[in-house]
């Protein structure tokens, strides 16, 4: 039977990749090389899979997006960037898509060389003899650590015969990771745009939601917004909980239906390129806020904004948490949610049942993004490049003491702030937060 023709995919732009590659591989040196695999296809049910999504490490370094990829960079050699594909195959991208294989890693994506995947550990071996230390990231790929394991024991066993093994494994949250914390302009634009569109898809809901809808409306809504903005939908897995679903941390049931005037909490971002915005928003549904609602949610948003006015240059991560603790716990007591001096409440850790999770982490490719949190045992300092999150919160979920007009209610409101030389920029400020602009979405 004939197999039709099938066009190869077009090339792929080389910066910043290029440029990224050769600052990683001045960092690693001469006697280096870093390795990494791209995750496997993980199946949904029966044989249909999930929507598959490259590892950032590799997408930060390559772009590439396919499937069953390795990369392996090796500085000082005269192929210092070699790709491991899967080959093109007529027959398979007739049912799967387009393959770049051996010829495109190298024609379309600026490779040095290439392989067939199948042959990573046959020659794998060959590649990086010789090398000192070899960087990779440990414990994430059960399958990359597998390949680690049978490189070393295969060098080990042909020292005799002039085949050195590393003798140093990196991790490469030392290098790599290091360098994708801080984020290079043409990756603030990219988070920027994702910033944009999350704003619109989180002003859509806040219109949308009325009574007789569904978590599940708004969630289709806020997903149609991003693709349809030009984003590859949400860049994890969208929170929309409604009344008591709010006091969920990390709730993705969305499926209960929506009362008027209820709480509703949505956490969503963007993704564009890979990048994720991460934004949360609270409001009341197809209602102002009642006096309650509005007391419990103006404690959570002074608090926010009292944090963010802390981002800049020298701060600290630990800082910044710490100093919501303390204007959370002392809200709490205003509240009437709690009793007795706010310091020596937080002290005791009084306000835990309220507000459970950290203040702030990194945000990039990954929604929770890599680099180190610490440096020398102590909270280190932020620097302009950095981008991360903000987002303090109160939970009375079930079974926690409260008066009973906040019982049941949820509170996150969550910002994207880039540090810049002089403070922050608020990537997020777009989408409403305060009273006045939520209720002009939430009843017209």
């Amino acid at each position: 039977m004939a197999v039709a023709h099938v066009t190869p995919p077009k090339p792929a732009p080389r910066e910043p990749y290029a440029s990224r590659r050769a600052r990683l591989m001045e960092r690693l040196g001469p006697n280096a090389a870093l390795l990494l695999l791209s995750p496997p296809e993980r199946l949904r049910n029966g044989d249909a899979h999930y929507k598959y999504r490259q590892d950032s490490d590799i997408l930060y370094l390559t772009g590439f997006g396919e499937p069953g990829a390795a990369v392996l960079l090796r500085p000082g050699h005269e192929t210092p960037f070699v790709l491991f594909v899967r080959p093109r195959d007529p027959a398979a991208e007739t049912w799967t898509g387009r393959r770049a294989g051996v010829e495109g890693a190298v024609a379309l994506h600026g490779a040095d060389a290439s392989h067939p995947a199948e042959l990573l550990d046959d020659k794998l071996a060959e590649l990086v003899m010789g090398v000192e230390e070899l960087h990779y990231p440990f414990g994430r790929e059960p399958e990359l650590d597998a390949a680690v394991g049978r490189l070393l024991g295969r060098l080990r066993a042909a020292e005799r015969r002039g085949r050195r093994a590393p003798v140093r494994l990196c991790d490469a949250r030392l290098t790599l990771h290091e360098m994708r914390l801080i984020k290079a302009p043409e990756e603030i634009d990219v988070l920027r745009r994702a910033a944009d569109i999350t704003a619109e898809a989180h002003s859509a809901a806040m219109r949308a939601a009325r009574p007789g809808s569904s978590e599940r409306e708004l969630e289709a809504l806020i997903d149609y917004t991003f693709r349809r903005r030009g984003g590859t939908g949400p860049g994890y897995g969208t929170i929309v909980g409604a009344g008591p679903n709010a006091t969920i941390l990390h709730y993705v049931e969305n499926a209960s239906p929506l009362a008027g005037g209820e709480l509703l909490l949505i956490d969503a971002g963007c993704e564009v390129d890979g990048y994720t915005a991460d934004v949360t928003r609270t409001f009341p549904v197809g209602a102002r806020f009642t006096d309650a609602q509005r007391r419990f949610y103006e404690a959570v948003l002074d608090t926010q904004q009292a944090a963010i006015e802390m981002v800049k240059p020298g701060a600290t991560l630990d800082q910044i948490h710490e100093a919501v603790v303390a204007r959370l716990t002392g809200h709490l007591v205003r509240l009437g949610i709690l009793e007795g001096d706010p310091a020596k409440l937080v002290a005791d850790g009084a306000f835990k049942p309220y507000y459970m999770h950290r203040t702030s982490h990194w945000l990039g490719l990954d929604v929770h993004d890599v680099g180190f949190y610490s440096e020398n045992g102590a909270a280190r300092p932020l620097v302009p490049g950095m981008v991360l999150t903000i987002e303090p919160g109160l939970y009375v979920g079930d079974g926690v003491a409260a008066p009973p007009d906040y019982r049941g209610l949820g509170v996150r409101i969550e910002d994207d702030l880039l540090v810049t030389e002089t403070g922050y920029e608020n990537l997020t400020a777009g989408t409403p937060k305060q009273v006045a602009d939520i209720e002009r979405l939430t009843v017209d």
